[in-house]
C-alpha cells in the first residue's frame, strides 16, 4: 500500500461563540475566538490517499487531479469565506471549529475519489503553525 499526500492553502474566518452564554463566558472558553468581529487563519490541509500504483501510470492518482477534485468540493467555498456565514456544506448548528471542519471536508471529498484507484486515509488540518486536527473517517 503506498500513501500519497497532498497539500492545499486557504483562507477562512470564524467566530466560536454560543448564543445563550454570557460574554464573559464566551471568552473564558473561545478565549481569541470569540471575538464579535471574527477572526482568521491561515489554514494548511494536508490529504492523504492511499492504494496501490497504477501499472501504466505509477500514479495512485495524479496529484493534479487530487487537487482539482480537493479545491472543487471544498476550498473553492472554504476559501476567504467566514465559516460561520458563507459556507453551504457547514453545519450552521456546529461551532466552525477545525474539529467539525475537517469532517465536513472529509464528507466532500471521500464521494468524488470512489472513481479511482485510491481511498481516502487522513486529513490533516492545521488552523495554526501549533493547532492541528486529524482525520480518518471513523
Amino acid at each position: 500500500m503506498v500513501y500519497l499526500t497532498r497539500v492545499e492553502k486557504f483562507n477562512a474566518a470564524h467566530k466560536l461563540w454560543v448564543e445563550n452564554w454570557s460574554e464573559e463566558k464566551n471568552k473564558s472558553v473561545f478565549g481569541k475566538c470569540s471575538n464579535k468581529n471574527w477572526h482568521g487563519h491561515n489554514y494548511s490541509l494536508h490529504i492523504t490517499v492511499k492504494g496501490e500504483p497504477h501499472p501504466d501510470t505509477g500514479f495512485i492518482i495524479d496529484a493534479k487531479v487530487l487537487s482539482k477534485i480537493v479545491n472543487t468540493e471544498a476550498l473553492d467555498y472554504l476559501d476567504h469565506s467566514n465559516l460561520n456565514l458563507d459556507v453551504p456544506f457547514l453545519d450552521q448548528k456546529l461551532q466552525p471549529t477545525s474539529e467539525n471542519l475537517i469532517k465536513a471536508i472529509w464528507e466532500r471529498i471521500e464521494p468524488s475519489l470512489s472513481k479511482f484507484n485510491c481511498k481516502l486515509h487522513r486529513l490533516v488540518l492545521h488552523e495554526t503553525d501549533t493547532i492541528y486536527v486529524e482525520y480518518y473517517g471513523e
